[in-house]
């Protein structure tokens, strides 16, 4: 059920937050996709308690009150792991709060516990975690997606009825396309990053997952605006919308997005809805964003670079695995040798090479510059359109093992999502039907639908995809 079902049954107390709760603990308990990789039961169950307190005395609350939600394991939740599905943070313990949890529990959210990831965010399919695989819950030999795989998986499994994400080039819209549900990466500054263990910090944001946009719509809401904490957040001013009537929303379609590489059967869905959005009143414009070419090598300088700098800290001395060793070089070599995965390692060398002296001007700048040329081919087409459409990946879900050992394979599932990154625009992945790849009588494969609008337009977005939801 939508949130503001589940809030209307718990004030008619048609059912009680901890009724809510223990489902969702006994589901995860039940479980086989390994979408957890921590579970607090007894604080769940007394949060769940207190909302129930609040009810039975009269009192108003929140929406999100006795909502129960999971949160990706690199954001912090006070008193609990937070570990970036590495091994050099396995017994960390948050001692403070990220702003957005924060605020999630001043409206009276139910905190289940931590989602499985790629460690430190480096990944697209959940396998990169130390502490083993996310599974997709509707094909379980499947990848959900990544690197916020777990939490998009326990949403689809019906574990939790919302979940928090990171996104640093795609890791909240792609786990949501290959889980079949709704994924927001918000407008770079307008959800606070206190509290959340840095990959690439010109990239990273936190939005939500949740089974509709309605409900996505509630948590971003609930956790945006300006943050003391974080220099780079702003005060939340909505840009102007199309206002919801279908009649007036003019939808660009990029050309570089339809290209070589797309799955046809990915294309042919994703066409379907264009054609009924088109059908409904929508006015369909073919568009060029030239330098797309150009997105995934600039993506992985910027992200390579700044992840390298970013894991400076990581060395066991102040926090973190500690490796006994003789001399203090042994130490270090051993601390990040043994805490440190493939993937990670591969990012923190490819990034100190692209800063190093000789490289700098030839690689981080340049990328840089091209970074500003991929904003402007944005800033142009939004003169003439209000959304831009197109597939959020160009495969459906494969299968676990499949591109692990071909990291070029696996960098290339996000082509359509850094790009927004870069940008610093919002995006919203929406379901946009299946693919029928399983045996007869399972569901098909989900197939997820990218919507790019312009900077704090997320209410374009909000209204676009509930549009797309009714057509569907």
């Amino acid at each position: 059920m939508a949130i503001r079902e589940i809030h209307e049954q718990l004030i008619n107390k048609e059912v009680s937050a901890i009724e809510l709760a223990s489902r969702c603990l006994d589901r995860i308990e039940q479980e086989e996709i390994h979408a957890f990789l921590s579970v607090d039961r007894r604080s769940a169950l007394a949060q769940a308690k207190a909302v129930d307190a609040a009810i039975a005395n009269k009192e108003n609350i929140s929406i999100l009150a006795g909502i129960p939600c999971s949160i990706k394991d690199a954001i912090l939740v006070e008193g609990m792991p937070c570990t970036a599905a590495s091994k050099t943070l396995e017994h960390y313990v948050a001692p403070y709060e990220a702003t957005c949890v924060q605020k999630l529990r001043a409206q009276g959210a139910v905190f289940l516990g931590k989602t499985n990831m790629d460690e430190f965010g480096m990944g697209a399919s959940t396998e990169n975690s130390a502490f083993g695989p996310t599974r997709n819950p509707i094909d379980p030999s499947r990848v959900p997606g990544g690197s916020s795989g777990g939490s998009a998986a326990a949403v689809a499994a019906q574990e939790s009825v919302f979940a928090l994400g990171e996104d640093t080039g795609g890791s909240i819209r792609l786990p949501a396309a290959f889980c079949g549900i709704v994924g927001l990466k918000p407008t770079y500054g307008s959800v606070s990053r206190s509290g959340v263990i840095s990959l690439a910090s010109s990239l990273d944001q936190v939005g939500p997952f949740a089974s509709s946009v309605e409900d996505v719509k509630l948590i971003f809401e609930t956790i945006r605006g300006r943050d003391a904490n974080d220099a780079t957040t702003v005060e939340y001013a909505p840009a102007v919308s199309f206002k919801g009537n279908i009649k007036n929303l003019r939808v660009g379609v990029p050309q570089e997005y339809f290209a070589e590489g797309l799955d046809p059967a990915v294309e042919k869905a994703v066409r379907d809805i264009i054609g009924k959005l088109e059908k409904a009143g929508a006015k369909i414009r073919e568009i060029r964003l030239p330098h797309t070419k150009y997105a995934l090598a600039v993506y992985y300088i910027i992200n390579t670079s700044e992840a390298s700098a970013n894991l400076a800290r990581y060395d066991g001395m102040r926090y973190g695995l500690r490796v006994p060793a003789k001399t203090l070089e042994q130490s270090y070599l051993k601390n990040r040798g043994e805490g440190l995965g493939t993937e990670v390692k591969r990012r923190i060398m490819l990034g100190t090479y692209a800063l190093s002296a000789g490289y700098y001007d030839a690689y981080y700048l340049k990328a840089q510059k091209v970074r500003r040329l991929l904003k402007q081919d944005f800033e142009k087409a939004f003169e003439s359109v209000d959304v831009i459409l197109g597939p959020t990946s160009p495969v459906v879900p494969f299968k676990l093992g499949e591109r692990m050992t071909d990291p070029l394979a696996m960098y290339l599932v996000d082509i359509y999502t850094v790009p927004v990154n870069l940008a610093g625009l919002p995006a919203l992945s929406v379901p946009a039907g299946s693919v029928d790849r399983l045996p007869a009588g399972q569901a098909g494969l989900p197939v997820g639908l990218h919507l790019i609008s312009k900077p704090f337009d997320e209410q374009t977005l909000f209204e676009t995809g509930t549009i797309i939801e009714q057509i569907r």
